[in-house]
């Protein structure tokens, strides 16, 4: 067992344990995590500095993700996009490839709360299987974004036989992973790791970095492994009411994502997923903050912020000075002309 995997194992999954380590209401972080999991790996424990804070609100359960909200399990209707499990097929040219459903830290947040940790989701080898073959056949696929879950959690024999068996389909050009990894548990980037993803390019990474205290030295260095082994790398932060909802604390995690050789990519703006109602920003606060960048901060550090429609339509960036809004209710226009109204 790699030191990784032993890290893995000592991750912090009971609430009583979690309660006696905090001081904290055991009673309640149960209720929550008889519904969905817990998982905190020692690294990303030990970036908490104090109850309540940015770190703590990302990774320990709340009472509020009980609340009835009139929230969807999943209002991206990625079920309805899945022409067989583990594949969710959007936009005509790619695919996500559901590798996993484990994750080293259950994000409270998770768009995919529904499944993610959950035992009654694990992908079986003939489910992986027949996603490999529904890419296989549909030969306007060229893009892959191996996601889950987190891929990175496969072992490396698991991770290069699907990199293999994806390689071998000619009309697939680009491979792209979805990873939390570097953030939540940093030693998973090995050498050995780097050598082997090394022989898959064109391969791209999007790791997941929402708080500049998550941009430590175990991290700055997991990805300056990846970067050395000529993988380019983004960001995708979603944007967390009570955690990076401030121009301040997203102009500084997006200069200190460039000195670690990640590019920011996208703020997303919480879905609307059930249980995580008490995470999302106002859209206008999120567009001031992208205002407080432009012209403040490098170019580079100016991600696009987005939207992904409800019902499946897709990614919808806003960009300041160019978002219609109607009373209560912003108008978006997805990429194949639909107009969808979403509540502010």
């Amino acid at each position: 067992m790699e030191k990784w995997q032993k890290n893995l194992k000592a991750s912090l999954i009971d609430a009583d344990e979690l309660a006696s380590y905090f001081h904290c209401d055991g009673e309640s972080l149960s209720r929550v995590v008889d519904k969905y999991p817990m998982r905190i790996s020692p690294h990303y424990l030990s970036l908490i500095q104090s109850p309540g804070d940015p770190i703590w609100r990302q990774c320990v359960p709340d009472i509020r993700e009980l609340q009835e909200d009139g929230l969807l399990s999943d209002p991206l209707e990625e079920e309805n996009l899945s022409p067989t499990p583990c594949i969710i097929h959007r936009y005509p040219d790619r695919v996500v490839f559901l590798a996993t459903t484990s994750c080293a830290v259950y994000c409270r947040f998770c768009m995919r709360k529904r499944k993610v940790g959950c035992s009654s989701f694990e992908v079986q080898t003939e489910i992986l299987e027949a996603a490999i073959r529904y890419i296989e056949e549909t030969s306007a696929v060229r893009d892959v974004i191996l996601s889950g879950g987190d891929p990175l959690l496969l072992s490396d024999d698991h991770l290069e036989y699907l990199l293999q068996r994806l390689r071998k389909i000619s009309h697939v050009e680009i491979v792209r992973i979805g990873t939390r990894v570097p953030v939540t548990l940093p030693e998973r980037i090995t050498p050995k790791l780097c050598r082997m993803l090394k022989s898959y390019h064109p391969l791209f990474i999007n790791t997941h970095f929402n708080h500049p205290l998550e941009v430590t030295s175990a991290s700055s260095e997991a990805c300056a492994r990846l970067a050395d082994a000529g993988i380019p790398l983004g960001n995708q932060t979603v944007l967390l009411k009570g955690v990076n909802d401030d121009l301040e604390t997203m102009k500084r995690l997006m200069q200190k994502l460039l000195t670690i050789r990640v590019r920011p990519y996208y703020i997303h703006q919480m879905d609307m997923v059930k249980g995580t109602g008490h995470f999302r920003a106002e859209v206008k606060r999120g567009i001031e903050i992208m205002k407080g960048l432009r012209g403040h901060t490098s170019g580079l550090a100016n991600p696009y912020y987005v939207i992904d429609a409800p019902g499946g339509k897709g990614k919808v960036p806003l960009l300041p000075d160019s978002v219609c809004f109607k009373e209560d209710t912003l108008l978006l226009r997805g990429y194949q002309g639909d107009t969808v109204e979403y509540p502010l």
